[in-house]
């Protein structure tokens, strides 16, 4: 059975295109356009692994993984952070609310499946 990873993405064209290379290099995708969306897909989805855009509409993706790291049924799925806005500042929050790593957008695909085979269980 492949590895499911739920792609949160505000913007519809980089999530569609990241939902194509994942797709391509084997895994299922479930979708989520905003941190509250990412709160009930990550929930009854039970992906393997998240990748998460930290800008976020209504609740920033830091917010996000918090609450996702906070509750025993979502506390152990990896989440990835993927932005264009990643600085010294967010890493060390995104961390200390247990995120695992950070791709910088745009990444090359080799950086995207590299990091998520790191992570995915």
């Amino acid at each position: 059975m492949s590895k499911k990873i739920l792609i949160v993405e505000d913007h519809k064209d980089s999530r569609d295109v990241l939902v194509a290379l994942l797709q391509y290099s084997g895994y299922q995708i479930a979708e989520a356009g905003n941190g509250l969306q990412a709160l009930e897909k990550a929930r009854s989805e039970k992906p393997n692994l998240i990748v998460m855009d930290l800008q976020l509409p209504g609740m920033m993706g830091i917010e996000a993984a918090k609450i996702l790291k906070g509750d025993e049924s979502t506390a152990h799925i990896p989440i990835i952070a993927y932005s264009a806005l990643i600085n010294e500042t967010l890493k060390e929050e995104a961390l200390k609310v247990g995120m695992k790593s950070f791709l910088d957008k745009p990444a090359s695909m080799k950086s995207i499946t590299d990091t998520i085979q790191k992570y995915i269980s």
